[in-house]
This record gives C-alpha cells, structure tokens and sequence, in this order.
C-alpha cells in the first residue's frame, strides 16, 4: 500500500513563495502520476497540478499557472509544488495524490494527510 506523507506548509505573507514536499513510499515499483489538490474551508476540493510518470506531462489549474510548478525526483520518491506569489485564495489544505491511471484520467488512488498553507493579507 503506497503511503504519501506532505510537508512544507505553513503562515506565509501575501506574495510569498513555498515549496511543499511528498514523500511517497511502499508503491511497489508501480507508476505513478502524482498530484497536488487543496481544500479550503467552505468549498470543494480542487485539483491544483498534476504530473505524468515520465515529468514530460504537466497539468495546472487556471488559477495557479504561472505560480506553481510541479516537479518530481523518481529517484528519491519525491513530488514538489514550489508555490510563488501566494494570495490569501491559496489558503488551503495542501494534499498529494497518486494514481496508476494517466494525467487526464481523473483517477486517483492514494492520498496523503496534508499540508495547511495559509498566506495573511
């Protein structure tokens, strides 16, 4: 069973920058695409970026392109989300995710417990 572990949150100030981490361990070799998704409080969890197996394939939100990038070390079982010029909207819980199926797929698998970032006005 694939374990995801986030770090890197924290109280930052309006146009800030953050690079959160996740850790992944126990995949068994499989391959992975990796996300990044948030909740805030009062609305929906949303997909923020998510990357392909191979780091050829990237996707964003509209409200994050050109701010965060994704990025991943296979080597080290590591995906990152640096985040710069953070607003007050990024507020959020910062989860990464894993699925077997592709970057379009929508699908899924794994979750990790979260990261809360929060940026003061």
């Amino acid at each position: 069973q694939m374990q995801l572990a986030e770090s890197g949150g924290g109280l930052v100030q309006t146009g800030d920058s953050l690079r959160l981490s996740c850790s992944a361990s126990g995949g068994s070799g499989g391959i992975y695409t990796m996300g990044w998704f948030r909740h805030a409080p009062g609305k929906e969890r949303e997909f923020v970026a998510g990357m392909s197996w191979s780091g050829q394939s990237t996707n964003y939100a509209d409200s994050v392109k050109g701010r965060f990038t994704i990025s991943r070390d296979n080597t080290k079982n590591l995906v990152y989300l640096q985040m710069n010029s953070l607003q007050p909207d990024d507020t959020a819980v910062y989860y990464c995710a894993a699925g077997l199926g592709s970057l379009y797929s929508g699908k899924w698998d794994h979750w990790g417990q979260g990261t809360q970032v929060t940026v003061s006005s």
